[in-house]
């Protein structure tokens, strides 16, 4: 129990960061080495955690220069076609650095699929035992071991 506990205060303290960095930037756009600070940190103390961040929140930092991903101030966000599929393009103005995001309505994550959780698994079965790495000998070997062997040394 106290384990949920500590990982739900540092989800409470990613998410201040987060949200702390869209404050810094709706009051000031001109600000963001302030939000970048707090989206920095946001990533490392997550790093350091071991703690899995959600797919909408990974995609609006930018992984290069830890920047807030807002289309229009922080970064551009272009539509593309390759080879009939539609993605989304988002570069980051302070690094230059590019992501593609598959823009299909269809396409669902897969951490959004129901059978990605744990708790809602109808069929929870216990874990099945190893196989044991003792491995029987095989009756030819085990007849040879039995039978002396006969020394040609005299």
């Amino acid at each position: 129990m106290a384990g949920q506990l500590k990982d739900r205060e540092a989800f409470q303290r990613l998410s201040f960061l987060y949200q702390a960095a869209h404050c810094v930037l709706a009051q000031d756009p001109e600000n963001q080495a302030l939000a970048r600070f707090y989206c920095h940190t946001e990533r490392t103390v997550a790093r350091r955690l071991v703690l899995r961040r959600d797919p909408s929140v990974k995609r609006t930092l930018c992984r290069g220069c830890s920047s807030l991903l807002i289309p229009g101030l922080t970064c551009t966000q272009r539509q593309r076609r390759c080879k009939g599929q539609r993605w989304t393009v988002q570069t980051c103005l302070t690094c230059q650095r590019s992501q593609r995001f598959l823009n299909d309505p269809a396409h669902v994550l897969w951490g959004d699929l129901p059978e990605a959780h744990l708790g809602s698994q109808s069929d929870m079965r216990p874990p099945q035992p190893l196989p044991s790495t003792a491995r029987p000998t095989p009756t030819h070997l085990a007849e040879e071991k039995a039978q002396p062997q006969s020394s040609s040394y005299q």
